[in-house]
């Protein structure tokens, strides 16, 4: 089937997201692990992915935890240091895309300031013909609920759209839903997929 647009997920994507790593290299893997074992974090992105203040949730949350406060307020206070490095050769593939007319979309449980942020910093988050950011929208991956507002906003049909995510859950809702998807593992994968589908050419991928 033919694609009409593609759609990219950011975090592991486009950008790096392990927090882990970087609590392993700030704090320590003996540290991290206690940090992490004692204070749901990744629940309290949730929230600031469904569209809770960025600053707001991880100060209240460091609050309601004194002995990690330090540790949990660096999410916020260095968080384009967890929201990094950049992945390069999907960012090619990005402006590849769109040099070649073809409509590219982001999809990502992202935080509205963060985002907003993020964009600051990384110029090609505002390059997407559509940006969805679950922040704006109130609903994250993998709820049906965000695949259907794609759907409905953009009007192409679920199975011309090619949908690439680093979550076999985020993905497997795609696929239910009939949008063609690739699970990424590494950006060689992402950028090959794009050539078989004959969206890109190899030279298109490279640096």
């Amino acid at each position: 089937m033919t694609v009409d647009a593609v759609i990219f997920d950011i975090g592991n994507v486009l950008i790096e997201w392990q927090p882990e790593r970087y609590y392993d290299r700030e704090i320590g893997e003996a540290a991290r692990k206690a940090l992490f074992a004692e204070v749901d974090l990744h629940g309290m992105n949730d929230e600031i992915d469904k569209g809770g203040h960025f600053r707001d949730v991880i100060y209240a949350t460091a609050e309601k935890n004194p002995d990690h406060a330090d540790a949990i307020r660096r999410w916020y206070d260095d968080w384009i240091v967890l929201a990094s490095p950049v992945i390069p050769q999907s960012v090619r593939c990005l402006r590849a895309l769109r040099a070649k007319g073809i409509p590219v979309f982001s999809l990502t449980n992202f935080g509205i300031q963060s985002f907003d942020f993020a964009s600051t910093i990384y110029r090609f988050l505002e390059e997407f013909d559509k940006s969805y950011v679950s922040g704006r929208m109130g609903v994250i991956k993998p709820d049906p609920t965000i695949y259907q507002m794609v759907e409905d906003d953009c009007g192409i049909a679920p199975g011309k759209l090619l949908f690439a995510d680093d979550r076999a859950d985020n993905i497997a809702e795609a696929s239910r839903r009939g949008w063609q998807t690739h699970l990424f593992e590494n950006p060689q994968g992402w950028a090959d997929r794009l050539v078989a589908e004959g969206l890109l050419t190899v030279e298109d991928t490279l640096p």
